[in-house]
């Protein structure tokens, strides 16, 4: 919403300005500067809709991500969803390491709090992928 007020608040001061200055030179720069603005802001507030309308997105651990940020979003991730996937013996175990076992239970959380950006934040650890990372008998949730 603040975005819209901004851009409202930027047209107003274009008219004002407009209005005193009426055969400025510059006013044409002004005048496609600000209609190249709002073209923009529009176009992309559209595009983002579109991404999380029509795409189907997942959520996984950055390749660089530390180990120590990789065992907090595990615990995290599973203090708040079912991660029995990852246990031994289950379909998403292997390979057993932590980058593995990290991007399965961020995507869990991910897909069971409504596929927002900001639920595969982790402390900027996470990634948002379009491309299935599903992998063996392990299938990453998507819902």
């Amino acid at each position: 919403m603040t975005d819209h007020l901004l851009i409202i608040y930027i047209y107003k001061r274009f008219v004002e300005e407009f209005s005193l200055r009426k055969k400025s030179n510059n006013m044409a720069k002004t005048w496609m500067c600000l209609c190249f603005l709002i073209f923009f802001y529009l176009s992309s507030e559209i595009n983002f809709i579109k991404v999380n309308a029509e795409m189907k997105t997942w959520c996984v651990a950055k390749p660089s991500s530390d180990q120590a940020a990789l065992l907090d979003n595990i615990n995290y991730a599973c203090s708040h969803v079912d991660c029995r996937v990852i246990s031994s013996g289950c379909p998403c175990y292997s390979p057993g390491n932590l980058i593995n076992h990290a991007s399965v239970a961020m995507n869990l959380y991910y897909q069971a709090h409504g596929r927002n950006y900001w639920n595969c934040n982790f402390k900027n650890s996470g990634l948002i992928v379009i491309t299935n990372p599903s992998y063996g008998n392990c299938y990453y949730d998507y819902k």
